[in-house]
């Protein structure tokens, strides 16, 4: 009598980790009620893409060959360009051949906008599969979008078996599949959207792409703490890992590289959505920047940096007497920790009275900011709204405050005084420690080694 070769186990639906039995909380993310029994079949022989294509081979017909490191040929291929100068910054200057990108942002913040607006400008054959919206959806959105590229085909399915049939007839140069959580395959007996589908379509996916060279995107979903929904295995298989985040309020949208294996991580693009799809931002620091009609104090200008691009950000403050027994401490686009280590700072090493006070830290345009050289302008902010004096609107700061009150240098001073010199501002401040080669700038610059200095240099 023949074994039956389909088993189960029992994996966790927020981090992925398998168990081998039922446990009412997960050992590893600590999650209750999240252990979920599955079934597992033993996969076939030959990959799914290859059954569906026909090319089913044995798996003892492929010889392995062990190459020195020296004697291993480099075969460069140009990037594929998107037409989109910011996607393209994002990825590392394109698209590379036989990559898989996978792309998470939350529900309606514009992901599947996003890419079919990548796949109707690339001049290149494209696919776009859609798992989640009918072809009319799709359709209606390409036309607000407008098509520029006439050889960009719709397939509307979730069988992994039936994608691979249809790439296998239309051959196309690039792939989006919107969104992983939708697909199932045959090999695994399972719903979709299962930790074990998730794993087992990913590995096709994969495979394919790397066999063929065909660039691949993934949309994914995330959980309500922010991370992508699935196994934290899906992250270490794709070559890139890309955040599509904003704040619903605004306007914009941020797309960020949390893991690029051909390119700089924490890279950053900026769009603006419309009507027409989403439109790159090419200069981030004039929306990031509100126009005033009257000095307000509170106000600082940040010179920092989001991967190797430089852009100004406006950090807003306001210091009130706290009206009950506990201040608060509020921020929005920063590190709430790192404020009340400033504020400590302030009334420690410099003798500012702030422990009675309320403190509220705004950064502008709905972004977050991690950037430690943005901590002067934080300091200002909160000065200038404590003395109820507006600082001078063409004046910005670059530099990272340490825990006696001394002014740190940061790095790429120099391309920071750049921008901030492009933006038309006249002053800025740095710390004295800062290294700076022989180039000229006409922009004046204030060292200074210590949170007193600044003030002094501010306030009088």
């Amino acid at each position: 009598m023949a074994k039956n070769k389909t088993k189960t186990s029992h994996f966790c639906q927020s981090c992925g980790a398998e168990h081998s039995k039922w446990m009412g909380q997960c050992s590893r993310c600590g999650e209750w009620n999240t252990i979920v029994e599955e079934l597992i079949q033993a996969p076939s022989k030959a990959p799914a893409w290859q059954a569906s294509a026909g090319g089913a081979q044995s798996a003892g017909s492929t010889k392995v060959k062990v190459r020195s490191i020296r004697d291993t040929e480099i075969v460069q291929k140009p990037r594929l360009s998107t037409n989109d100068e910011e996607f393209d910054r994002v990825l590392g200057g394109g698209i590379v051949a036989g990559s898989v990108v996978l792309i998470g942002g939350e529900p309606g913040i514009g992901k599947s906008t996003l890419m079919l607006q990548t796949a109707l400008n690339i001049a290149k054959k494209c696919l776009y599969v859609s798992g989640e919206e009918s072809e009319e959806q799709v359709q209606m959105r390409a036309q607000r979008i407008g098509i520029k590229n006439e050889e960009c085909y719709l397939l509307t399915a979730t069988n992994t078996q039936e994608i691979f049939k249809a790439i296998s007839d239309n051959q196309p140069e690039l792939i989006v599949l919107d969104s992983i959580q939708t697909l199932h395959s045959q090999v695994i007996d399972s719903a979709p959207g299962s930790v074990s589908q998730i794993r087992q379509c990913s590995s096709e996916l994969i495979q394919f792409a790397k066999e063929t060279s065909t660039p691949i995107f993934l949309i994914g979903h995330i959980t309500k703490d922010g991370q992508l929904a699935g196994p934290k295995l899906l992250e270490h298989m794709v070559d890139t890992v890309l955040q599509f985040e904003g704040d619903r309020q605004h306007v914009y949208r941020l797309l960020r590289s949390h893991k690029n294996r051909f390119g700089a991580t924490h890279e950053i693009g900026i769009y603006e959505m419309n009507g027409e799809g989403m439109r790159p931002v090419a200069n981030p620091s004039e929306i990031l920047i509100s126009e005033r009609d009257s000095d307000l104090s509170g106000n600082a200008i940040a010179a920092t940096l989001e991967g190797i691009r430089p852009m100004l950000v406006e950090v807003q403050a306001l210091c009130s007497t706290a009206v009950y027994g506990t201040p608060q401490r509020s921020t929005t686009g920063y590190d709430a920790r790192r404020l009340n280590m400033l504020l400590a700072v302030l009334e420690k090493r410099s003798g500012f009275r702030l422990g009675t006070k309320d403190v509220f830290l705004n950064i502008t345009g709905g972004i977050r900011v991690d950037d430690p050289a943005i901590d002067l302008a934080v300091v200002a902010a909160i000065l200038s709204s404590n003395e109820d004096i507006a600082l001078s609107p063409k004046l910005c700061f670059a530099a990272e405050v340490g825990l006696s009150g001394e002014l740190r240098p940061v790095a790429r001073v120099e391309q920071r005084i750049s921008e901030a010199q492009k933006m038309g501002y006249d002053e800025i401040v740095i710390s004295s420690h800062s290294k700076l080669g022989k180039e000229k700038f006409a922009i004046k610059l204030i060292s200074c080694g210590k949170v007193e200095e600044v003030f002094q240099h501010l306030f009088g």
